[in-house]
């Protein structure tokens, strides 16, 4: 296909069948037909058929991507009659271009741009996922710093922070943290938390908030009192995990979270080179 036919249609799909309402964008059915070179919507409905098929056998919800909706148009002779047509996803062009005659090179093109479309939102997906474990994880970093200050103080002794925290983890996990550490293999001289999942972050970050707080509001002192307060909110933690079906200690260990930052920072070498390219 000619530079130019893939620059023409490229404008087509984005400047004038592209429609965003709320964030959100969309095509409608009848615009993409005529753009994949359908005459009648008789032989464009049997794609789309097809597409909702292959959509509802991928695991989707076809009413999440192919919504039904009706507008008028006009009419040669001046009046006005209502016709059927779908509000559809990127995901759903996708699949209809998939279930189309690969002998357009309307569809042929729909092929690639969807594909490419498609994978792009995974990727930024992936890097905003990315980016709030690390998120995540550099704020329980702050915060338990923020706890040892408060055992120091309230105990005068540095090695009562390892021995609280690991009592935190027990009551988190209902396992001791070298028993998690083996579980998720990790090796021994890093923390547990640089594999624990986004929601086990910001479960310890939760836990390690309460005790801070009631450990200053209650001026608690003295390694007992303070373990107590700190293995006390975990339980809840834990507690309120178990009841939404999260049992923390049979999550999956994340990806290291120092290879994701790693990443995350390649990436954005990458975007500053080529700000339109895609990388996977």
């Amino acid at each position: 296909m000619k530079t130019e036919v893939v620059r023409a249609l490229t404008e087509t799909f984005e400047g004038h069948a592209q429609q965003t309402e709320n964030g959100i964008e969309y095509w409608l059915a009848r615009d993409l037909q005529h753009l994949l070179g359908y005459s009648e919507w008789r032989n464009f409905s049997s794609v789309v058929t097809r597409a909702k098929t292959a959509c509802d056998v991928s695991g989707q919800r076809v009413d999440d991507h192919f919504v039904d909706v009706t507008k008028m148009v006009d009419l040669g002779s001046g009046g006005r009659r209502e016709i059927e047509d779908l509000v559809l996803t990127r995901y759903a062009c996708y699949l209809i271009a998939q279930n189309g005659d690969p002998k357009k090179p309307e569809i042929a093109f729909a092929q690639s741009y969807f594909a490419l479309q498609t994978r792009r939102a995974e990727l930024i997906e992936r890097r905003l996922l990315d980016a709030e474990r690390v998120s995540a994880r550099q704020k329980l970093s702050v915060t338990e710093k923020e706890l040892s200050g408060v055992i120091f103080e309230g105990t005068r002794e540095e090695k009562s922070f390892g021995l609280i925290r690991s009592r935190g983890d027990q009551a988190l996990f209902g396992q001791s943290t070298q028993a998690m550490k083996a579980h998720w293999n990790v090796p021994d001289a890093r923390p547990l938390a640089d594999f624990a999942p986004t929601i086990i972050l910001k479960a310890k970050d939760f836990a390690a908030e309460i005790t801070i707080f009631n450990a200053r509001e209650n001026a608690l002192a003295g390694e007992f009192a303070i373990s107590r307060e700190h293995t006390t909110n975990n339980e809840a933690v834990r507690k309120t995990l178990l009841q939404r079906g999260i049992r923390p200690e049979s999550l999956p260990a994340a990806e290291d979270v120092k290879k994701v930052e790693r990443r995350l920072a390649s990436d954005v070498k990458v975007s500053l080179k080529n700000p339109d390219g895609l990388d996977s």
